[in-house]
């Protein structure tokens, strides 16, 4: 039997981590085609709001039923402004390992807003869910998302080499495909430890019913 994950949202001192929505659509396809996002993920660009509107009414609920992912909307506690997303992939229930990556908005960059969301999904999974290991793959030259991932505790592992595929603008203003080294990093729940209590300040965890 498919384990899956149970629709929660996760409240921060700053954020709240949600389920998406079609009311997203907009803010998400905004999001997707900042020119970082454009190079270190593989997100088409450009990213139109019809396939926005389709990760999230179809990719990511398919994800999350068949218990390999789940996507996180972060939003800012104040405002309910979009300015993220966390998303957990390749899962594997046996051994309680699953992979997280995140997306910042080019206006929320600088907030600590990544770090902030990244934690608070680490304590969810390690607390709530059992789980084990947490795994992080960065672009070699991507020291942003190295700094969130260090700023958290994770550890690096390695690096495979001529694992990834970034993309660069040409001449022309097209995308041109960079083969580049992921750097691996993992979390473990003893790598948490001193860092719960500024997520136990924020509020916790609470169910959310109503999702696709």
């Amino acid at each position: 039997m498919t384990s899956t994950f149970p629709t929660i949202s996760i409240s921060t001192e700053r954020l709240v981590l949600r389920p998406l929505d079609e009311d997203d659509v907009p803010a998400l396809a905004e999001m997707m085609n900042d020119e970082q996002i454009g190079a270190w993920t593989g997100v088409p660009q450009p990213y139109s709001q019809q396939a926005a509107h389709r990760w999230i009414t179809e990719d990511a609920p398919d994800e999350r039923t068949a218990g390999r992912g789940l996507a996180f909307a972060v939003t800012e506690f104040l405002t309910q402004r979009l300015v993220g997303v966390i998303q957990l992939a390749r899962t594997d229930w046996h051994v309680r390992s699953t992979e997280l990556s995140y997306i910042v908005a080019s206006w929320a960059r600088g907030e600590g807003y990544a770090s902030e969301a990244a934690l608070a999904t680490a304590q969810w999974l390690f607390t709530d869910q059992k789980f084990e290991r947490i795994e992080l793959r960065t672009a070699a030259d991507n020291t942003a998302s190295q700094q969130v991932a260090q700023k958290i505790g994770c550890i690096s592992e390695g690096v495979l080499r001529g694992a990834c595929i970034a993309r660069a603008r040409a001449e022309d203003d097209t995308w041109t495909e960079v083969r580049t080294d992921y750097i691996v990093w993992s979390l473990l729940p003893e790598d948490l430890e001193g860092a719960g209590d500024q997520f136990a300040e924020g509020g916790g965890f609470t169910s959310y019913t109503d999702w696709n």
